[in-house]
């Protein structure tokens, strides 16, 4: 009698320390079907800082090289050959500008990169310098960094120059257990102007959030969950695994005691 009380009160013990899963499940407000309207914007537009790779092409290839140049690494004159190259590129101004060759300065912040391309373009036409352009803008240093409950913590390079807010957390290695899903704070400069959002992973809202395509250079911080700052040592984070443990086992002297 005595060990089967000691079972029921430690198997009650552990029910009582389970997790509840649904603060670790994503969009656990959709069913097996849905249809979401995303209103989130897909192209991100330039802004200041930004290192932008614009490269010219046409038929005239001795006419097109002055416009590539900029895009071309350097070594500072007098260097040793060991030297690292600066970097290259068109870089964006605080004022929100570049200078491009022969068409001298050009207001691109709050441009998307197609913008750009037909602006360019356009003005290489008119002003005769070349027939039938093409304009190719590329980011050089798309990133978004993200610290917190994540399982690899730090800035991520993306290539692709597009990525929304799951896929950015795919490429930290996703949220630890201990990492609050409905409170995710996102860190985004505009202007002079830092905008701070809380989003929620557990609500499927985050489809249709301005936010859920992120922009080059936010930062993503995951807080923690009350549990895990509560926990100050390693004894206390394996409890429920010792609990059940110890269930296992009144659960076999139970039986043989029979």
């Amino acid at each position: 009698m005595l060990m089967k009380n000691l079972f029921l009160f430690l198997l009650l013990l552990n029910l009582v320390s389970c997790i509840d899963t649904k603060k670790v499940v994503y969009f656990n407000d959709i069913g097996n079907k849905a249809a979401i309207q995303s209103l989130a914007g897909i192209e991100s537009v330039i802004s200041s800082n930004d290192m932008l790779s614009i490269n010219v092409s046409s038929r005239d290839l001795q006419a097109t090289a002055i416009f590539n140049a900029p895009n071309l690494p350097m070594t500072p004159s007098g260097a040793p050959a060991t030297s690292m190259a600066q970097a290259s590129g068109y870089l964006v101004s605080s004022e929100g500008t570049i200078n491009f060759p022969l068409l001298g300065v050009l207001k691109i912040s709050g441009k998307t990169k197609s913008q750009v391309e037909n602006e360019i373009a356009s003005k290489l036409i008119e002003s005769k310098l070349l027939f039938d352009p093409i304009v190719n803008v590329r980011y050089l240093n798309y990133r978004v960094t993200i610290l917190g409950e994540v399982a690899r913590p730090g800035v991520v390079q993306i290539p692709s120059e597009q990525v929304n807010i799951l896929e950015a957390i795919g490429l930290a290695g996703d949220l630890t257990i201990y990492g609050k899903r409905n409170n995710i704070l996102l860190i985004r400069q505009v202007g002079p102007q830092k905008i701070l959002e809380r989003l929620d992973l557990s609500s499927s809202k985050l489809f249709e959030s301005p936010f859920f395509y992120l922009k080059s250079n936010d930062i993503i911080y995951v807080e923690p969950e009350k549990a895990k700052v509560a926990s100050g040592t390693r004894g206390q984070q394996l409890l429920p695994y010792i609990i059940s443990g110890v269930s296992i086992l009144a659960l076999v002297l139970t039986n043989i005691f029979r």
